[in-house]
């Protein structure tokens, strides 16, 4: 009898135990073919500490070309080395996002004006050359884009546009970057799918911070800052999943791109007190 008292006992806190091993083993909610539960992280030098926008030269991991938000610097980095090289291209401004494309660094800053300049000059301690491109973009506040070489056109995401009713949906810019850069059409962003693809339900309006295409799956990622948000639309912009973010792990998700294998990599601006960083998620071989 005693045995079977003992037994009794211990089952319920068995299970207890299991349950609550359940509850931390929790699974994280990722895109296919990912576990944002488990990057790898580097933490970015001090010039680095705002990161904003990230990119890679023909998907090479090998370096990672990324702005930040104040200074008109193109900095180059390799994986895991605080150290830093850079080029300035500009002036003080509030620089959004960069991207590596045709052999030529474009960069976006938040008013919607673009800089471009030959790749070939990175190396130099500053760029006199750098090329300025005004009144391209419709009056708002821009933080997204994305070069694609598979279709050897710009893609810029705006963020806040007076144009667009942020209730229902956001506005996408094709450019043509050839000797001058041009419009080349527009796409949208379904803020009710959106929202509705969301296991958390996104408050407020949706406001995209950056854009890139997978090169394996051939899907857009659409990352938002202020919704802590990854949206994953197919290569038309419809819509497949939004993934609510971990503040823990996201603290101020500001760039995104891939390199040539899948691999993701996110950047996280930080502040005063914390370091800025690029999260790597490495894409699961199916």
């Amino acid at each position: 009898m005693r045995k079977i008292f003992i037994s009794c006992c211990l089952v319920p806190a068995f299970l207890a135990i299991v349950s609550c091993n359940m509850i931390n083993k929790k699974k994280v909610d990722s895109p296919n073919g990912y576990d944002l539960g488990s990057p790898e992280k580097f933490l970015m030098p001090e010039s680095l500490f705002e990161i904003s926008g990230i990119s890679f030269h023909n998907g090479k991991p090998d370096s990672i070309y990324a702005i930040q938000d104040e200074e008109g610097k193109f900095f180059r980095l390799a994986w895991g080395v605080k150290k830093q090289a850079h080029t300035k291209f500009g002036k003080k401004g509030d620089y959004e996002d960069v991207t590596v494309f045709n052999e030529q660094a474009i960069i976006l800053k938040s008013n919607g004006v673009l800089y471009r300049f030959p790749f070939a000059e990175r190396y130099s301690e500053e760029i006199d050359s750098a090329q300025e491109w005004r009144d391209i973009l419709p009056e708002g506040e821009y933080e997204g884009m994305y070069g694609d070489d598979s279709t050897g056109k710009l893609y810029v995401l705006c963020k806040n546009c007076k144009s667009d009713e942020q209730k229902k949906s956001i506005t996408g810019y094709i450019l043509d970057p050839g000797d001058s850069i041009r419009p080349a059409g527009t796409f949208t962003i379904d803020v009710a799918a959106v929202k509705a693809a969301s296991k958390e339900k996104l408050k407020g309006p949706f406001r995209p911070s950056a854009i890139a295409k997978n090169p394996k799956y051939g899907h857009w990622y659409i990352l938002s800052s202020v919704n802590k948000a990854l949206v994953v639309t197919d290569k038309n912009f419809t819509v497949i999943q939004t993934i609510d973010l971990n503040g823990n792990t996201f603290s101020q998700p500001e760039g995104l791109a891939f390199d040539n294998d899948g691999n993701m990599y996110i950047s996280n601006e930080g502040d005063d007190l914390t370091q800025g960083n690029i999260l790597k998620f490495i894409r699961k071989a199916k």
